[in-house]
C-alpha cells in the first residue's frame, strides 16, 4: 500500500492600486495587483505550504525567507519549481491539489485553464490533477473591500516507495 499524505495551506496578501496582479502563475489584468516580498502570488504561495505541509518539510517562509534580497520580486513560479524539487527528493508525486481563491474582483473564471496550463507545467503534473476554484466574501471583510486576497489549498501526496 502507497503512503498518502494530505496538506492544506493558507496565504494572504493586501492589494494595492497599480500593481501587478499574479495570480497562478498569470499575470491578470486588473486595477490593483498584490503587496509582498515576491511577486505575491496567493495562489502559488498556498499551494508551496500545502505541499510543503503534506511532506512534514515546514513552509514556504522556511524555504523562502522575506528577509532574503535572494527571493525579492522572485518569480513564484520558481518557488514552486524548487518545492517539486524537494518533494522528489523525499520521494513524494504530487497526487492532486485543489485551490479555492477568495477574492472580489476580478473574475477569475476566464483564467482558470491557463492557471491550471502553467501550474501544471512547473509542478510536472497533469492540469486534470490542479482544481482551481474562486469565490466572493460577499463583500464583508478585507476581501470585501477589495483590500485583500487570500487562497485556501489542499494537496495530496504519495510516496514513491513505501
Amino acid at each position: 500500500m502507497k503512503k498518502i499524505r494530505v496538506g492544506f495551506g493558507f496565504d494572504v496578501h493586501q492589494l494595492q492600486d497599480e500593481r501587478e496582479f499574479w495570480l497562478g502563475g498569470i499575470l491578470v489584468p486588473h486595477n490593483k495587483g498584490a503587496l509582498g516580498h515576491s511577486d505575491a502570488d496567493v495562489m502559488i504561495h498556498a499551494i508551496c505550504d500545502a505541499l510543503l505541509g503534506a511532506a512534514n518539510l515546514g513552509d514556504i517562509g522556511k524555504h523562502f525567507p522575506d528577509t532574503s534580497s535572494e527571493f525579492k520580486n522572485i518569480d513564484s513560479k520558481i518557488l514552486l519549481r524548487k518545492v517539486c524539487d524537494l518533494l522528489a527528493e523525499k520521494e513524494w508525486e504530487i497526487g492532486n491539489i485543489d485551490v479555492t481563491l477568495c477574492l472580489e474582483k476580478p473574475k477569475i473564471a476566464p483564467f482558470i485553464p491557463e492557471m491550471q496550463q502553467v501550474l501544471s507545467t512547473v509542478a510536472g503534473i497533469s492540469s486534470e490533477d490542479i482544481s482551481i476554484k474562486a469565490t466572493t466574501n460577499e463583500k464583508l471583510g478585507y476581501v470585501g473591500r477589495q483590500e485583500g486576497v487570500h487562497c485556501y489549498a489542499v494537496a495530496l501526496l504519495t510516496k514513491k516507495s513505501a
